[in-house]
């Protein structure tokens, strides 16, 4: 498995892009201001990361998803490696990201990997998506968000 940037002439991955945001106007407007970074196996795109510069210190992952075919096999920890070394080569000295309070897994997967809860916005996902979100039985109402030192 490699990682690459992508060029600004490829097409992201939309549907990778989906699975981790359903807004496709929100995604094409981070896409714009971030750097995407892909994941492939054999040519074959399986994960994708969007960093994105917030403030001259921090930067966040903005969007992280691995197919579903590929997960459970490390990608996800190797795209998160991955952002780390990137955020801390331009300068970054914190790396942030978040999930709605019904991401039972990502929750986890981000603490397991170095992140600490950092912040609860309420109601983030009703001021911000017209349709509401349901995971593992839960609306997805709080953004919580997790920063890891660099």
């Amino acid at each position: 498995m490699k990682i690459r940037k992508l060029t600004p002439s490829e097409t992201p991955p939309m549907e990778l892009l989906l699975e981790a945001d359903p807004s496709r106007p929100k995604i094409e407007s981070y896409l714009s201001k971030g750097s995407s970074f892909v994941a492939e196996i054999e040519n074959h795109i399986v994960g994708i990361y969007v960093l994105l510069p917030i403030s001259q210190k921090m930067a966040e992952i903005i969007n992280i998803s691995v197919s579903e075919d590929n997960q459970g096999m490390g990608i996800g920890k190797y795209l998160i490696r991955h952002a780390i070394e990137q955020a801390r080569s331009q300068g970054f000295t914190i790396l942030e990201v978040g999930t709605g309070n019904s991401s039972i897994n990502q929750i986890a997967f981000y603490q397991k990997c170095g992140f600490r809860m950092t912040e609860i916005d309420q109601d983030y996902f009703l001021r911000h998506y017209e349709e509401p979100i349901y995971e593992n039985g839960i609306q997805c109402r709080d953004m919580i968000r997790f920063s890891c030192k660099l």
